[in-house]
């Protein structure tokens, strides 16, 4: 049986936390979809469809990573690319509470898949899109934080506001 996980998130942007989760979810499963909310309630710097490009670009080593995007119910969008298991990235404590209550909603509403939490790296464990979005706008150091091409993607919308 081939194992599918969905790695979701917003990904505004893409961050070396993600990666790290994304990365470490493409040893275990044999395919995992990096799907990109399109969240109407954020207000996101990078269009869907940026997202997806820059994710590509950094996974594009990862061969059983796949970059997709979608609307609604999580555990649908899974269900339909046939996918058994979610994988959500922890950064600390005050993550799980919340997580457990998306993953208890997702059980009742498909019990069929399974949720899988990752620690981040401790190296990881402050990152947020948010801040290093932040930080980019100020011409704060964001090197360590995320990939090349994210950086200059991020300087470039920042340049132009």
């Amino acid at each position: 049986m081939t194992s599918i996980a969905v790695c979701p998130g917003s990904f505004d942007p893409v961050t070396y936390g993600h990666l790290d989760i994304i990365r470490r979810g493409a040893k275990v499963f044999d395919e995992v979809y990096v799907a990109v909310l399109n969240n109407s309630s954020k207000n996101p710097l990078f269009s869907v469809e940026e997202r997806m490009e820059l994710i590509r670009k950094v996974t594009k080593d990862l061969p059983n990573v796949k970059v997709d995007t979608f609307q609604g119910l999580l555990v649908e969008y899974a269900a339909s690319v046939k996918a058994n298991a979610i994988i959500r990235g922890l950064r600390a404590v005050s993550d799980f509470e919340y997580e457990m209550q998306l993953t208890s909603m997702n059980r009742v509403l498909n019990d069929k898949i399974e949720t899988f939490f990752i620690m981040t790296n401790n190296q990881y464990s402050f990152l947020s899109s948010s801040i290093v979005k932040e930080v980019a706008r100020y011409n704060g150091k964001i090197s360590e934080l995320v990939p090349p091409e994210v950086e200059s993607a991020l300087m470039k919308k920042f340049s132009n506001k």
